[in-house]
């Protein structure tokens, strides 16, 4: 089956390519045209992007003197002043560290069990019937739409009460609650595109909802896991509002490289390799997981 479907896509692949082949110059020459301005575009774009990085990237390799003397760009023509005595500073400065360790764990903590609720919600609405599905379903789109801040001093107070109050739990909690509406939403839209022979298939054979799930849906759901992972990943790393009002000494790399900022604001040797850094790592996370992304982005846009 697998061999006749690629039979089938080499022999509509064959007539384009020959029609290609015969296209006339002028055709040619006019797509070309009608796709510069995107194609300029998307260059522009990406040049914006990079630029800043790059500064940023250099910039973290100058000592403090040439930060505040020269340029970033003196880098490219002087290469002999980059140095990694910075980085090595920032590794030895234990704040930092610190706060990279904790922002390490509320990410992966947090995206870990956001994903494992949001996978069984998202089933449990898309296959199983059960009364006032339909309406907790659009109880949860609702929530799509309600803004963090208006429940930062609500939470505060129970945090204190509760003593999770200035706690990686505290903040991995926090996150899983305001990012399950968006993961309920996206494997819902998934997980219910998944063929229902094969869930049929599944249960005439005798499997386990738990079964079906684990074996049969996740395999299935890896694009839309992947790209919920990625959003919620980002989303937690980045974060500077909910770990300022929730921790003191539990500080995540954000409110680090902000304390470093208004207390020490000419000590930038330290700032500017912290800020590299915090965006270097979800810069990889996006890159492993990028072949998942589009195809979980456009998860329940097709039928």
């Amino acid at each position: 089956m697998e061999a006749s479907g690629q039979a089938a896509g080499q022999a509509v692949a064959l007539p384009r390519e020959r029609a290609r082949a015969g296209e006339p110059w002028a055709a040619r020459v006019g797509r070309a045209v009608a796709r510069g301005p995107l194609n300029i575009l998307l260059a522009v774009l990406a040049v914006m992007w990079l630029v800043p990085t790059l500064g940023l990237l250099l910039t973290s390799l100058l000592p403090a003197t040439a930060i505040t003397q020269q340029g970033w760009w003196n880098v490219v023509a002087h290469p002999s002043l980059a140095t990694w005595e910075n980085y090595r500073a920032i590794f030895a400065n234990s704040a930092i560290t610190s706060a990279l360790w904790t922002t390490v764990q509320i990410a992966v903590f947090n995206t870990v069990l956001l994903v494992v609720v949001a996978s069984l919600a998202g089933y449990a609405f898309a296959w199983l019937d059960f009364r006032g599905r339909d309406w907790l379903f659009v109880g949860v789109i609702a929530l799509l739409v309600v803004p963090l801040q208006v429940a930062l001093i609500p939470i505060f107070t129970i945090y204190q009460d509760t003593g999770l109050f200035d706690t990686v739990l505290g903040l991995v909690l926090f996150h899983v609650a305001f990012g399950l509406p968006f993961g309920i939403f996206l494997m819902r839209n998934f997980f219910i595109g998944i063929p229902r022979d094969i869930m049929e298939s599944a249960r005439i054979d005798g499997a386990s909802e738990w079964r079906i799930f684990t074996r049969l849906i996740l395999p299935l759901g890896l694009p839309a896991i992947a790209s919920l992972a990625i959003f919620q990943f980002l989303w937690t790393w980045n974060d500077l509002i909910v770990a300022l009002t929730f921790g003191r000494n539990t500080q995540p790399l954000t409110v680090a490289i902000f304390s470093q900022t208004r207390q020490f604001g000419s000590n930038i040797e330290l700032i500017a390799p912290a800020s590299f850094l915090s965006l270097a790592i979800p810069l990889v996370v996006f890159l492993a997981f990028q072949r998942f992304f589009v195809q979980g982005l456009l998860a329940g846009s097709v039928k």
